[in-house]
């Protein structure tokens, strides 16, 4: 399997020598480390040439280095059932470049790469619709991002009561818990089997 990987990333290699800046092979998996431009050519050929048929896309993900210049990375998982493996194609980008859409490769692609729009706000340029997909449509940043505050915004739910859509103020409500039973790490008032064996005898631990 590793030297199957191994052939399918040098192939991607010497097709786009100025496209890849590398690839590696982890856990049975192949990673290709490509440039953003390049990402819809890379997609192309892993999908449709015979040495690779990664034709089914699992997932597109946002992964994000705030430290970084660059600071998102955007992870392509894809599956060949041909040759029962997996490959991943890593490309960065910035929160103001857009990457290229894979959707005229991948169809799947398109409800993918909108969800990383919505919760990372990583743009795609030729995407047929790029909007929001898990929130709503007034919501304002992309709580994926490591610097988004956990409070301070508003949330959006269903109310039974007054049969309606209501916006609320996010509140992580900690409630204050009361332990009634006695705590195993301060001990206890009573003896437990085995406890006379302990030094002093009382089956309270030793004296």
């Amino acid at each position: 399997m590793e030297e199957k990987l191994r052939e399918i990333g040098e192939h991607v290699s010497r097709t786009f020598p100025n496209a890849v800046r590398g690839f590696e092979i982890a856990r049975g998996e192949l990673t290709i480390h490509a440039k953003r431009e390049a990402i819809e050519d890379v997609a192309r050929l892993l999908c449709h040439d015979p040495r690779c048929w990664f034709w089914s896309i699992i997932d597109i993900c946002g992964v994000d280095w705030p430290e970084r210049e660059k600071r998102f990375d955007v992870v392509y998982h894809l599956l060949s059932p041909k040759h029962n493996l997996r490959a991943r194609v890593k490309v960065e980008t910035d929160e103001a470049t857009p990457v290229p859409s894979i959707c005229s490769v991948y169809v799947g692609a398109n409800w993918f790469e909108r969800e990383a729009y919505d919760l990372y706000g990583i743009l795609f340029t030729g995407h047929p619709e790029l909007r929001r997909l898990l929130t709503d449509y007034g919501f304002d940043g992309h709580p994926m991002r490591k610097d988004f505050p956990l409070t301070g915004f508003v949330e959006v739910r269903y109310d039974d009561e007054q049969k309606r859509v209501v916006y609320e103020p996010v509140k992580l409500t900690q409630e204050f818990r009361n332990f009634d039973f006695l705590s195993p790490w301060e001990g206890t008032d009573y003896g437990l089997p085995g406890d006379e064996k302990a030094k002093g005898g009382n089956g309270k631990g030793p004296a």
